[in-house]
């Protein structure tokens, strides 16, 4: 696996990423996500590609395990039609801000630091700011993306007088398009 065998987390710890990438690799499996091991070509994020319903994966090129969730989030939020196309792609500002939420909910549901996802080499420098939002137990706040989940079926919806019980999940992958409202 690229260059070492643990990751340093920015609060100090560290994660052992072999058994970080078989976590991650089993649950995406167990929730209907194909994932298959092999060479990546050159790609957005090393070592890997999203494929028809999964992601290829590339132990050798993969620099951070937890990229493997936020790549699998852009899948989980798109149309089945979309994600089962043979070269899914995400197309939308909305689902990068779903794909994100959803990628911290996985994170949690593993029981894995956030920061293994959003880690100090992605985001465009802003990882701790989007752990903060995605976590906020602050009252009635709308956490970033949720309302999204909740339209595509993956969460509960806020309403005026009770949050949303992300990061707990109602399923994991959308199933169809939500109607017209």
């Amino acid at each position: 696996m690229a260059e070492h065998l643990t990751e340093q987390l920015e609060g100090g710890g560290s994660v052992d990423r072999v058994l970080v990438v078989d976590k991650i690799v089993g649950f995406l499996r167990e929730i209907g996500l194909e994932v298959e091991m092999g060479a990546v070509p050159t790609s957005f994020l090393p070592g890997i590609k999203l494929m028809r319903n999964g992601l290829m994966v590339d132990a050798e090129k993969l620099l951070y395990p937890g990229d493997l969730l936020h790549e699998a989030g852009h899948l989980a939020v798109m149309t089945p039609e979309r994600r089962n196309a043979s070269q899914p792609a995400g197309e939308e500002l909305g689902e990068e801000i779903a794909a994100q939420a959803w990628s911290y909910a996985a994170a949690v549901h593993l029981g894995l630091s956030p920061e293994v996802v959003f880690h100090q080499h992605g985001y465009k420098g802003q990882a701790a700011g989007l752990v903060a939002a995605l976590s906020s137990t602050d009252g009635l706040a709308v956490i970033p993306g949720v309302p999204l989940l909740a339209w595509m079926g993956l969460t509960s919806p806020p309403t005026p007088t009770e949050r949303s019980i992300f990061p707990q999940m109602l399923r994991w992958l959308r199933e169809e398009e939500p109607p017209a409202t």
